[in-house]
């Protein structure tokens, strides 16, 4: 597959895909969905609640972290995750504003 050439699209463009991409999979999905309803720190119980392998819920773990959309601390031995409200916050604008962008002919294919 080529390169991505990125430099060619709008920063808000970039922002929106990378976005995608990183929310892209149903594990991930999982993931910030039982962030948003504990509404909490999670540390550990990922493995029990999504039934993957700690291996597979690190790596998505990492994904997300790496967008910015989940953040976490190191508590003893293992690392807590939340969502981070503010990067939260500014892709739900993104989504919001690349949404209300469309509008549909009804005399349209």
């Amino acid at each position: 597959m080529g390169a991505t050439k990125t430099d060619l699209f709008t920063k808000k463009q970039n922002d929106l895909a990378n976005m995608a991409k990183a929310i892209g999979h149903p594990a991930r999905i999982a993931i910030l969905q039982h962030l948003l309803k504990t509404n909490a720190c999670v540390c550990g119980s990922l493995v029990d609640t999504l039934g993957l392998a700690q291996p597979t819920i690190s790596q998505h773990l990492r994904e997300l972290k790496n967008i910015g959309l989940i953040q976490g601390t190191v508590e003893g031995t293992s690392v807590c995750y939340c969502i981070n409200p503010k990067v939260w916050a500014g892709f739900r604008q993104l989504f919001a504003g690349f949404f209300t962008e469309l509008s549909f002919k009804a005399d349209c294919c």
